[in-house]
């Protein structure tokens, strides 16, 4: 049975910094893209960032990037999400998720989140000002 397990979200002031983690199990999944989405209440889930398997390619949206870290280590099938310099803004639900290497092999944008076939059940992460 496929699972990713996201952890390391909670409670921290603005400026501060949170690592996400994303165990995944069940198949290897080296060859996926692996990403990042966020999903604030009562808005729609958003692209945060993703890598993809080679050559490790990083991608971030535009509101995280110089402030968030994607990186992955394959060999534990586990990727994570370097949270610096938090903003209540960045306040959501954050979800790991796993694209197949069809899609980098059809050379699709991996911020398009109908490519994910494989998500986690998400980790909270609350920024307070």
């Amino acid at each position: 049975q496929v699972q990713l397990v996201e952890s390391g979200g909670g409670l921290v002031q603005a400026g501060g910094s949170l690592r996400l983690s994303c165990s995944a199990s069940g198949r290897t999944f080296s060859r996926y893209t692996m990403g990042w989405f966020r999903q604030a209440p009562g808005k729609d889930r958003e692209f945060v960032a993703a890598i993809d398997w080679n050559p490790s390619s990083t991608y971030y949206a535009d509101s995280v990037k110089g402030r968030f870290t994607i990186s992955r280590d394959s060999a534990n099938n586990t990727v994570y999400l370097q949270m610096n310099s938090l903003k209540p803004e960045d306040t959501a639900v954050y979800y790991c998720a796993a694209r197949p290497p069809k899609y980098y092999s059809g050379g699709l944008s991996p911020r398009l989140s109908w490519q994910y076939n494989y998500w986690g059940q998400g980790t909270q992460v609350t920024v307070s000002s």
